[in-house]
């Protein structure tokens, strides 16, 4: 894919070598000469100097050949015309990173197909790490209704030798969760399982609960025997 970047910020360029790691032809536009030089000599990618809400910048940028565009700018009002522009020539996945709630639908009336809200998002990762240590990771889907968390499995786990039908048929087992992704090892892929997939020691599942049960989850999937 070719991938535009307005900023050349920590965020810009963090996801500008995050991009290019994973084989996307990437450019990025900010107004400081300095951010270009290292974007270009450090992180290879190519840099157009000048704002990123300018149509000359942008075209010369290649935005009407991109697959998709990144809004990291200094402010929201600038993401929102940056935004805007790219709807303008057909970008098909434009993603804004957003600073002010207050810019919610004006990013959707503009075209942005994801806005990211970067301070409720550090805002509920710490929350998690607080309120969860024992959880690996955690995403949120439909507005916090639906948690997927991932959880370790140690050597004298309750759950070490069952299968995944005998645990999601345990009445500890919190209602409406399932266990939709299992890692028998650290070296090993990720996979969905099926009912006869035993648990194994120093496992790792994926499952998707609801906010309320996290605690009953955690308890019933790391209790000790």
């Amino acid at each position: 894919m070719y991938v535009l970047i307005g900023g050349a910020g920590l965020i810009g360029l963090n996801l500008a070598q995050r991009l290019v790691d994973l084989g996307h032809t990437v450019a990025i536009i900010d107004i400081n000469p300095a951010a270009c030089r290292y974007a270009r000599e450090q992180l290879g990618v190519i840099a157009f100097e000048g704002s990123a809400v300018s149509t000359e910048i942008l075209i010369e940028a290649g935005i009407r050949k991109a697959d998709a565009l990144a809004a990291v700018l200094r402010d929201d009002a600038l993401n929102l015309a940056m935004v805007t522009l790219a709807n303008h020539y057909g970008v098909p996945h434009i993603v804004v990173r957003m600073r002010h709630r207050d810019f919610a639908e004006p990013y959707r009336f503009a075209g942005a197909t994801h806005v990211i809200n970067a301070i409720e998002l550090a805002v509920s990762t710490m929350v998690n790490v607080i309120e969860y240590p024992e959880v690996e990771s955690m995403m949120h889907f439909e507005q916090g209704q639906i948690e997927v968390v991932k959880l370790s499995i140690s050597a004298n786990c309750n759950v070490v030798g069952r299968s995944v039908a005998e645990v999601a048929q345990d009445p500890k087992f919190p209602s409406g969760s399932l266990i939709i992704g299992y890692q028998p090892h650290a070296h090993m892929d990720l996979a969905i399982p099926n009912g006869s997939t035993v648990l194994e020691p120093e496992s790792t599942v994926l499952i998707a609960t609801k906010p309320g049960v996290m605690h009953q989850m955690i308890d019933f999937i790391q209790k000790c025997v």
